[in-house]
């Protein structure tokens, strides 16, 4: 990619989330209705879906402040590599928020087979990012972009000491 070209604006965030929440959805119908196993009740129950709807809201907000309070669009379409607010936090907030809000919404069904999904997903976003966008963001800004990622996690919002 040379320098007057730019990402794509939606790069491969369609593809990857309606993915993860894809293969959620399939667990959820297998393990929940087709064999009816791991679901769980009483407090161990409450407990995940009370993580199930904090883990929601989170990955609501985590994706609605790097999709559209972030003014992602112009850096994009103007080549700079965005490191300021979220992005200080997490390198990919927009999918982050996705994995995060596709977690909580799998917690809400109380199911022990559904926990394993969420890694499933998780490495199947860590795989797909590394393979495309890192490695266009990577060609693009070289060293810079190799700093930021020493500074900043890829999919899990931590701020960094």
């Amino acid at each position: 990619m040379n320098k007057k070209e730019h990402l794509p604006i939606f790069g491969i965030g369609p593809f990857l989330v309606i993915g993860m929440a894809i293969i959620t959805a399939v667990a959820v119908v297998l393990f929940c209705y087709v064999f009816n196993i791991g679901t769980l009740s009483g407090f161990p129950a409450t407990l995940l879906r009370a993580v199930g709807v904090i883990l929601t809201i989170a990955g609501i907000i985590i994706w609605f402040i790097g999709a559209v309070r972030s003014d992602m669009d112009e850096n994009i379409k103007g080549n700079r590599l965005k490191t300021n607010g979220i992005y200080a936090w997490v390198r990919n907030p927009m999918y982050s928020g996705w994995w995060i809000l596709i977690s909580g919404s799998s917690l809400l069904w109380h199911n022990v087979w559904l926990i394993p999904v969420i890694f499933i997903n998780w490495c199947i976003m860590t795989v797909v990012l590394k393979n495309t966008e890192e490695k266009w963001l990577r060609d693009l800004y070289g060293q810079d972009y190799e700093d930021y990622c020493k500074r900043v996690n890829r999919c899990i919002p931590w701020k960094r000491n």
